[in-house]
């Protein structure tokens, strides 16, 4: 694999995310497919990267094996300093809950539940003080702190995002994982919801990594990790992999 100047300045003691020769090999009725070929990635605390690649290129895959959803079949896992190979799975529900936000292209609201209460959910679970409290803060700082009780099914796409983000906030998180998160949602809301995650991962001091087909977002990263065939072709600057800022 080619090695690129900005994955080697980032170092193991700075490195909220280290994936070291990872591979992932599943059964199916038509043989072993091979989803990710010997994935190497480093990902600096406080940095923002985008992943780029067509569909069935391994981004999602490589995403849920950094969130400890999917486990590799082959390599090294390490995130805040943390080898993951070391957790069960209540393990890590428990470390995900504490480091990792996880922002899904679908939203997985709880249909049943308030928006107040989504995003409660997390933080009644960890056991911190005034869940509800600090619930309604983190609507407020989306700007749905007039949309408390109202349930997903009574918001907008937008809103519901919204609702996503704060409950991904919720517990301060140092790394955030996005996967196409505004794919849902039409061009103008997805660019408020971008500006939004953005605006809270800088003042969270949170890590953001994204998957996304949208060229004018993974500008915005500091990086652009560009993957194809369960493998990274390239990581590089934004002006070297997407053709310079506009």
């Amino acid at each position: 694999m080619t090695s690129f100047p900005l994955q080697q300045a980032v170092t193991e003691s700075e490195s909220i995310v280290e994936l070291a020769n990872i591979h992932l090999k599943l059964t199916s009725a038509a043989g072993e497919v091979n989803i990710l070929r010997g994935v190497d990635l480093r990902v600096a605390r406080g940095e923002r990267v985008a992943v780029i690649g067509p569909s069935g290129s391994g981004k999602s895959t490589m995403m849920m094996i950094v969130a400890g959803l999917e486990r590799p079949t082959d390599g090294r896992v390490r995130v805040a300093g943390a080898d993951l190979a070391g957790f069960d799975e209540d393990g890590l529900a428990l470390f995900r809950r504490a480091h990792i936000g996880i922002v899904f292209q679908s939203f997985h609201l709880i249909a049943a539940m308030t928006a107040l209460e989504n995003v409660a959910v997390p933080l009644e679970f960890a056991g911190v003080d005034a869940p509800f409290e600090r619930a309604r803060a983190g609507l407020a700082a989306v700007g749905l702190d007039h949309r408390l009780d109202h349930y997903p099914a009574q918001l907008s796409g937008g809103e519901q995002q919204r609702v996503a983000l704060a409950r991904a906030f919720a517990m301060e998180p140092p790394l955030l994982l996005a996967d196409e998160p505004t794919g849902n949602l039409d061009t103008t809301t997805g660019a408020a919801i971008i500006d939004l995650m953005f605006d809270l991962a800088e003042r969270r001091r949170s890590t953001l990594v994204l998957i996304t087909h949208d060229a004018e977002l993974a500008r915005r990263c500091d990086r652009i990790v560009r993957m194809h065939d369960g493998r990274i072709l390239e990581a590089a600057a934004p002006a070297a992999a997407a053709g310079g800022r506009r």
